[in-house]
């Protein structure tokens, strides 16, 4: 099983690696992310899984399909470690996805697992510590080769944290150390072999993470 590295303090070796059972994901929570991609605005949050073998440390380029490849897309999102149906944890994640392949399946009318949840579709930077009085006060930003591409926060979320949580509590069991993934802002795109990607996640002014991947 996949892990990820749950930081008790802001000194790295202070760490402790925790199992998530599955990646919950939130699709279409900020405005402008929805237009960029020509969808709909949604009422309700719009929920899909990704599987503990989604989980990666490592950003690729890249994945086979069939008999060829497809570029892989980034989605920067602020995502949440849980516990007993509470946020304990916040870190940096990129939800990777297969664009082509999703049009297709949504075209059809098909379920989106092929374009998001295989192996390496979630690359996550370690977490830190956040009390729930101060998620509100998150926000990521991520530069590609010293250009910020995505910057956001709970504060442009249609859907904020407490109301997803419950959205999925309401039909899913949220097993302790749990992933949430709560959508991403505009300025989402393809991954290139050689980008440098920088993740950080801040409390207002103060910066709690910043991860550092060489797509491959």
């Amino acid at each position: 099983m996949n892990t990820v590295s749950y930081h008790l303090s802001k000194a790295p070796e202070a760490q402790t690696d925790v199992t998530p059972s599955k990646v919950i994901c939130i699709g279409r929570n900020y405005v402008e992310h929805a237009k960029e991609l020509g969808n709909a605005i949604p009422s309700t949050p719009i929920i899909f899984l990704k599987p503990n073998s989604s989980i990666c440390s490592q950003l690729k380029a890249q994945g086979v399909v069939g008999g060829g490849s497809e570029a892989h897309h980034y989605e920067s999102e602020l995502s949440f470690l849980v516990k007993q149906q509470k946020i304990y944890a916040v870190g940096f994640g990129l939800d990777l996805t297969r664009r082509q392949t999703q049009q297709q399946l949504k075209e059809k009318g098909l379920p989106w697992e092929r374009a998001k949840a295989f192996d390496g579709s979630a690359v996550f930077s370690h977490f830190v510590p956040v009390s729930p009085e101060n998620v509100g006060k998150l926000w990521l930003r991520l530069t590609i080769n010293d250009v910020v591409m995505q910057q956001g926060g709970v504060d442009m979320m249609l859907f904020k944290p407490d109301t997803f949580i419950n959205e999925v509590a309401a039909f899913l069991t949220l097993e302790d150390n749990d992933i949430l993934m709560s959508g991403t802002p505009k300025g989402v795109g393809a991954v290139q072999v050689g980008d440098c990607f920088i993740g950080e996640v801040f409390l207002g002014e103060e910066r709690l993470i910043r991860q550092q991947w060489l797509a491959v």
